[in-house]
């Protein structure tokens, strides 16, 4: 039987030092230059060590919390006024069959406002974060989308109080599946006419992420529920 041997990768010959435990195992083996046939078994153990490799590898003179945060999830973009942004939010919303935890600067755009209405009407459960400075609230009609969303079944709401400091995002999440963020806010203009991106997310570790920080910020002792015009109800 002839002896195994390695290939000389010499641009990569750094690279193992800064692998993880695992992916160095990795590395080792892929550095031979036969292998025996493979069983399927052995076969799924490959797939998961290069999964392992690709996920785990930090950059050695990682500085700061971006250089050290891996790559977690799959991105597609899209920009406004190029493409018309809300209809990729009535869309995603109107895909969603359990839960939407949703974060909103300004909620002004009724198209988004009458998605949810009719998304908490299919029985999603829908938790809505505002910042307390909405325009469509200003608005004594109860019958507008604003109102008719705030006052549906299925819909929990709460604002920001207890300081200056804006609740600035725009993303809410879909089913654990699906995190849409962003520059566009869910306003008329802002997706469609406005210089905007918008990005879809897919993958666990993001959305629980965005998760994570949801409840905590839902949870902050000063929120309250988004009061009615004039102390209506």
């Amino acid at each position: 039987m002839r002896p195994r041997r390695r290939v000389d990768f010499p641009r990569l010959q750094r690279w193992p030092a800064r692998l993880p435990h695992a992916s160095r195992i990795l590395w080792s083996r892929l550095a031979l230059q036969r292998h025996p046939a493979m069983s399927v078994r052995a076969k799924a153990g490959w797939l998961l060590a290069l999964a392992l490799l690709f996920t785990s590898y930090v950059p050695g003179d990682a500085q700061g919390p971006r250089d050290r945060e891996r790559m977690i999830a799959g991105v597609r973009m899209f920009f406004s006024p190029q493409t018309d942004l809300s209809r990729i939010d009535r869309e995603l919303i109107g895909s969603a069959k359990r839960q939407i935890d949703f974060a909103a600067y300004v909620l002004t755009d009724r198209s988004i406002m009458n998605a949810l209405i009719e998304a908490a009407g299919r029985g999603v459960k829908i938790r809505i974060y505002l910042d307390p400075d909405q325009p469509a609230s200003r608005t004594r009609d109860q019958s507008s989308p604003f109102w008719t969303l705030l006052r549906s079944a299925n819909v929990e709401h709460k604002m920001k109080t207890g300081g200056r400091d804006l609740m600035h995002l725009k993303a809410y999440q879909v089913d654990g599946r699906m995190l849409r963020t962003g520059s566009a806010n869910f306003s008329f203009s802002g997706p469609r006419f406005q210089d905007n991106d918008l990005l879809l997310i897919e993958g666990r570790d993001a959305i629980a992420r965005f998760q994570k920080n949801f409840e905590a910020i839902w949870s902050r002792p000063a929120n309250v529920p988004f009061p009615p015009p004039d102390g209506q109800r």
